[in-house]
């Protein structure tokens, strides 16, 4: 039985689905900053405005933190929406789980800046870490929704441009087909009245414009060729309509060689871990992460 607490998400987005007519880009941008309603202040985590790689962002530094481990976290949103600011709580909660900073990183946004801006802004982020003179074995990165297909796309592109990769990658509710093909959008339409086909098309067409290349890996990596890619933790709700986003992906990274790992949380929506300090089945996801991310970057498990 899910808790109150998580039911506050489920709320959250009933009240999104609830909506008398289609809000603008500038209201659906207000509603989303509201989700840090949802998630408690983590304490002893401190934040400051910084510029990595010319990416504006925050670093959430928790109290006691390992300084050369670090976390490059990528807001969800659709890509239109959300911010370091709308997402730092759940970010410092998970930093403070691994025990190191997180780099909360301010990508461009869509409609006013399309793919690829988006995965140019992660990899100038993450070559700004490294040349900061943090090794990429003590980097991961980590992402919700757009953030977490960001979190692959970026990773595809740093493999292809050359540089080395991190030690792994956390996602939770990712998206990561553009392509809409997976079935968890019909099996999971009763029970998922925000992530719907049609409402994530819209999604694409802001991002990909008019002739979308939705097989694009660096924005579709359900498509690519993820041989080579390091390590990588999924979570996703079993009640949500992008669940197939994660498992699907799961089951093609595994097949490319790469050591993925999943977690369905049953009667869960998308991005249910922004309940984080709330609900317990929030805290019981980011301390899986974090148990995970421990010893990938040589921390005490």
């Amino acid at each position: 039985m899910p808790s109150p607490e998580i039911n506050k998400v489920r709320e959250y987005w009933d009240q999104q689905a609830s909506a008398e007519r289609q809000p603008t880009i500038e209201e659906m941008r207000l509603y989303d900053d509201y989700w840090a309603n949802l998630t408690a202040e983590p304490a002893e985590v401190d934040y400051t405005h910084a510029v990595v790689g010319g990416v504006p962002g925050l670093w959430a530094t928790p109290k006691g933190a390992v300084w050369d481990r670090v976390i490059l976290c990528f807001h969800g949103g659709g890509y239109a929406m959300g911010s370091p600011y709308s997402h730092r709580k759940m970010y410092g909660h998970l930093a403070k789980a691994v025990g190191c900073r997180a780099f909360l990183a301010g990508y461009r946004l869509t409609p006013e800046h399309q793919h690829p801006a988006q995965v140019d802004d992660a990899v100038a982020a993450y070559r700004g870490l490294l040349e900061l003179g943090i090794s990429p074995a003590h980097i991961l990165f980590a992402g919700d929704s757009a953030g977490g297909g960001l979190t692959v796309g970026a990773q595809l592109r740093a493999r292809d441009s050359g540089l080395p990769l991190p030690a792994g990658s956390m996602t939770m509710s990712a998206w990561t087909d553009m392509t809409l093909s997976g079935a968890s959008y019909d099996a999971n339409r009763p029970k998922d009245r925000v992530f719907r086909r049609e409402m994530v098309q819209g999604l694409v067409g802001m991002l990909l414009g008019e002739h979308p290349d939705v097989s694009d890996p660096y924005v579709s990596p359900i498509s690519a060729d993820l041989t080579g890619l390091p390590p990588i933790y999924l979570q996703a709700g079993g009640d949500e309509g992008l669940l197939d986003d994660s498992v699907v992906f799961a089951e093609l990274a595994g097949k490319a060689g790469v050591k993925a790992k999943i977690d369905v949380f049953p009667d869960m929506l998308h991005s249910f871990q922004m309940a984080a300090g709330r609900a317990p089945e929030a805290d019981d996801a980011i301390s899986r992460l974090a148990a995970w991310a421990r010893p990938m970057v040589g921390l005490a498990a």
